[in-house]
């Protein structure tokens, strides 16, 4: 699941967009970045921006629907996966999957819209149970537009449009919240499959319940989440309306922060701290109606390797403005 080297932004054919009237729109364009003192040093370093493979680019397939109509699983399949150990397919051999936004009990899907599109439900009526399989897992839930959806030991069950072949596996741990199906109907993962299994690379990192303010010597004070980890901003994004513009591929690298408490360092405005309800099901944190994301290239807390990537992203100041220094 990489992103696409040279792609453009243009191509996105999805962007996330919440209409909140707490956020206004700003005329001063220049102020939503800060530079911090003896930025001017380190930015005549000589470094080139990181490469642009690093930006978000979309293979277009981000925005396409899926099939009209829901497709059945029929004969379901548990196929060995080097990564997960084992999946549950489908008679086409494509990857089934669960979505964390989801309940079991009692079944209920809680994605529709875009999201659907981007994941196509499994329709209920023509499922087998794989071998091996306990049959007795397998059900339906009715959706809100009144079709039924196979469900999985109570979870309902996706494809995801970005598989483009049997065994594909794309769609795991997207955004931190889409797993593939275990044929007992938890989360695909070598040896046993627990509940509490950590998310895949490139799921998005909980906040442990707060934002606050680090210091680094080049970025000077800048937003880190509960863990330590750096938080970031994409320049394409927009305050008003306040808008996403990282989607699909782009999430499995930069996963969104998810909703935390009002700030408790007191060095974080909290002024427009609010939740971006996006169509792909997910809920991410913003800082004064800026979207904010962590990055998978950052191993330990302290880590800024995704500053200036593709000139796109950069750290966030304590009042949500960017940090350009490279």
């Amino acid at each position: 699941m990489g992103i696409k080297r040279g792609t453009t932004l243009a191509a996105a054919a999805i962007v996330v967009v919440l209409a909140a009237t707490a956020c206004g729109p700003t005329d001063d364009k220049a102020a939503d970045t800060t530079k911090p003192v003896g930025a001017a040093a380190a930015q005549d370093s000589g470094k080139a921006p990181a490469a642009a493979d690093g930006a978000y680019g979309s293979d277009g397939a981000a925005g396409a629907s899926g099939a009209s109509g829901a497709k059945p699983a029929g004969q379901l399949a548990i196929a060995p996966n080097d990564q997960l150990g084992s999946v549950l397919t489908d008679s086409a051999g494509m990857t089934l999957y669960r979505f964390d936004k989801d309940t079991a009990k009692p079944p209920k899907s809680n994605c529709d819209g875009d999201c659907e599109k981007t994941w196509p439900v499994v329709a209920a009526g023509d499922a087998t149970a794989a071998a091996g399989m306990d049959p007795a897992l397998l059900g339906e839930v009715v959706r809100t537009d009144g079709s039924k959806q196979l469900t999985v030991a109570g979870w309902p069950a996706y494809r995801y449009s970005k598989d483009a072949k049997a065994g594909d596996v794309n769609g795991q741990g997207v955004g931190g919240v889409w797993f593939a199906l275990a044929a007992d109907g938890k989360k695909a993962a070598k040896g046993a499959a627990t509940e509490g299994a950590p998310p895949a690379a490139g799921g998005a990192a909980e906040a442990d319940g707060k934002l606050s303010v680090a210091k680094d010597p080049k970025l000077g004070d800048h937003i880190v989440d509960g863990k330590g980890m750096t938080v970031y901003r994409f320049k394409p994004d927009t305050q008003w309306p306040m808008t996403s513009k990282c989607v699909g591929d782009c999430l499995t690298k930069w996963p969104v922060v998810a909703p935390v408490e009002k700030a408790k360092d007191k060095g974080i405005a909290e002024k427009n701290y609010t939740v971006l309800n996006r169509p792909d099901g997910l809920k991410q944190q913003s800082v004064d109606c800026w979207p904010v994301y962590t990055f998978t290239g950052d191993k330990k807390p302290g880590d800024v390797n995704g500053q200036g990537v593709g000139g796109t992203w950069y750290a966030v100041s304590p009042d949500g403005k960017l940090i350009t220094v490279q």
